[in-house]
């Protein structure tokens, strides 16, 4: 058997290598934070890989108003268009009464132009206290969400924490929004749909109060979507860095802001290198949010960041 000891040392040195690995990413993490017990980033097979989409979002001026200037089914042409190859459907640009035929209808839309659904993002609020019918209402419309998003094969959605209300402190605040984001992710867990928390202000509005959401809610349904504008620090790509192992979505802005929320052009070649330091895999969305014609600089900017993600 003296054969198989090269073997067993292989494996055996590897099995150490993972596991100081891990456990020096736990400990920098843990440091990093001020969690007192970090939690595994999301496993990946070490090698990034990125695909491209565009969030409804950046068109937000013409698929508003009645009659609005632009539908779904045009933004989606224009992803098509652009070259991509997925398509981020805003929820906030469906029709009121949002019918299985309509969202078949998008399926099929982009199944036609070789485009995947990437995600979809609703606006919610889980700050609301227990006994308040907006907080089941709050739920209850991701639900919904989670239903439309399953019928249409879209994989992620974008979700908030909410806002601490008068009166409540940030511990207890922090437990209701836990709280409301297992229920939706046990419900989302049932239809295949993962829910990623974006850092949007409020208590996500740094890396440490969106990580604390990342130790505290559990769920293999839960991610992150980390949206690179939404910081607003002198160290921003530190951030971005800290928060980029748990991301299950990227969304890109053309800026990003400092303490003072003085705006600077993204470092898209800086970006580039923290998602692959993280090995991300999955869509990278921009979210064009500045005031020029959407239709002309999305384009323009999808063309920068493939090509300096590359």
């Amino acid at each position: 058997m003296s054969h198989l000891r090269p073997l067993k040392s292989l494996v055996s040195s590897m099995q150490r290598r993972q596991f100081l690995t891990r456990s020096s990413a736990l400990i920098g993490a843990a440091g990093l934070t001020g969690i007192a017990h970090a939690i595994d980033p999301i496993q990946r097979n070490g090698t990034a890989k990125f695909k491209y989409s565009l969030a409804a979002y950046s068109y937000r001026k013409l698929l508003q108003g009645d009659p609005t200037e632009l539908t779904l089914h045009d933004f989606i042409d224009d992803c098509a268009g652009f070259g991509l190859e997925g398509t981020e459907l805003t929820s906030y640009y469906f029709p009121k009464e949002v019918t299985s035929e309509y969202l078949l209808g998008l399926k099929e839309h982009c199944f036609r132009l070789g485009l995947s659904i990437s995600g979809t993002a609703v606006g919610n609020d889980f700050g609301y206290p227990v006994g308040d019918s907006k907080r089941q209402e709050q739920i209850d419309y991701v639900k919904t969400w989670i239903d439309h998003a399953a019928v249409m094969g879209a994989p992620v959605i974008r979700i908030f924490a909410g806002h601490i209300k008068k009166g409540q402190t940030p511990e207890a605040s922090h437990k209701l929004m836990v709280s409301a984001i297992e229920e939706c992710c046990d419900y989302a867990g049932q239809k295949g749909v993962v829910l990623a928390l974006e850092n949007h202000g409020g208590p996500t509005a740094t890396a440490k109060g969106l990580l604390q959401f990342v130790h505290d809610v559990k769920s293999p349904w839960f991610a992150v979507n980390l949206d690179t504008g939404n910081f607003s620090s002198d160290d921003v790509y530190a951030e971005l860095e800290e928060v980029a192992p748990y991301a299950m979505n990227v969304q890109v802005k053309v800026v990003t802001r400092n303490a003072q929320r003085e705006t600077t052009p993204t470092d898209f070649k800086r970006l580039g290198e923290i998602l692959k330091g993280s090995n991300y895999r999955g869509f990278v969305v921009l979210e064009y949010e500045e005031a020029g014609d959407p239709r002309k600089e999305s384009g323009h900017y999808l063309d920068i960041l493939r090509e300096a993600l590359a």
